[in-house]
């Protein structure tokens, strides 16, 4: 795997301690499904703080067009095709980047199937697409970790940031091979805290609420259903990728050292309200 590849541990740039701990510049962020929606706008914003994202994504036009944006912008960024199911497709993507980088410091675990399932009751779920939602939602986050786990290792620093759903605490209906994912990302990213904090990697994970993006969804919530979750949030507004971008970015730089294995609510107050 990657236990050969030789890897930059970050360096003391000089710059403040205090500035030092919030900043991103020349960090190299591995984003999956990062060709549109939330993954999409935290490479843009990532790129803009200077890190130098890596759009993984398995449509790779998809990628390249985010990295397209990216370079418009004045930033710097990669752009790369990834099966995150397949583990030989992870495994060749970690090895380019280091590479071509010399380093990997943030995994962030993003890409999820979702938007295009079918709302079912759990007894008529296909076993396929059961199987398939579990590959891709939390077998593919394991294959990552476990692909970036060597080389953070080497450099004694490492995040890896999960992203989980809040529809795990609301125990969504018709979804439950997705809500079932998400609820083993949690577990998961507490197991691994447990196995890579001596190593000097930190392991979270965000739980959003509800997020519109430009991704078209195969069912649609009423206009009804998303009025009535933001009287039930703290903030009465819909959620925006944007929304997410400040605490992927805090925990992705030395200012969190000391958190791991937590999960953060980031939805509005939604599970604050009673």
């Amino acid at each position: 795997m990657t236990e050969h590849i030789k890897v930059q541990a970050p360096q003391d740039s000089g710059v403040p301690g205090w500035a030092r701990d919030f900043s991103l510049t020349d960090r190299v962020i591995f984003i999956t499904g990062a060709g549109q929606g939330i993954g999409r706008e935290l490479a843009r914003q990532f790129a803009a703080a200077g890190a130098i994202p890596i759009v993984a994504d398995l449509d790779v036009d998809n990628a390249e067009r985010v990295r397209a944006e990216i370079l418009a912008a004045g930033g710097r960024a990669s752009a790369a095709e990834v099966d995150i199911a397949d583990a030989a497709s992870v495994d060749r993507l970690v090895k380019s980047i280091i590479d071509e980088h010399g380093r990997l410091d943030v995994l962030i675990n993003n890409a999820a199937i979702f938007a295009t399932l079918d709302k079912r009751k759990f007894e008529h779920i296909p076993l396929d697409e059961w199987d398939r939602v579990m590959r891709v939602n939390i077998t593919g986050p394991f294959l990552c970790a476990r692909a970036v786990a060597p080389v953070m290792r080497a450099a004694k620093w490492g995040r890896i940031i999960n992203i989980s759903s809040d529809a795990v605490t609301k125990g969504v209906m018709n979804y439950m091979h997705y809500v079932a994912s998400k609820s083993a990302m949690i577990g998961m990213t507490n197991a691994m805290a447990r196995e890579l904090g001596d190593d000097g990697i930190n392991v979270n994970c965000i739980r959003p609420g509800a997020v519109s993006t430009e991704v078209e969804r195969a069912v649609n919530p009423t206009l009804e259903l998303r009025q009535t979750q933001l009287t039930q949030q703290c903030i009465k507004r819909s959620m925006l990728p944007t929304d997410l971008v400040g605490i992927m970015m805090f925990l992705s730089t030395p200012a969190s050292n000391f958190i791991t294995g937590q999960t953060i609510a980031c939805d509005g107050g939604y599970t604050h309200s009673s």
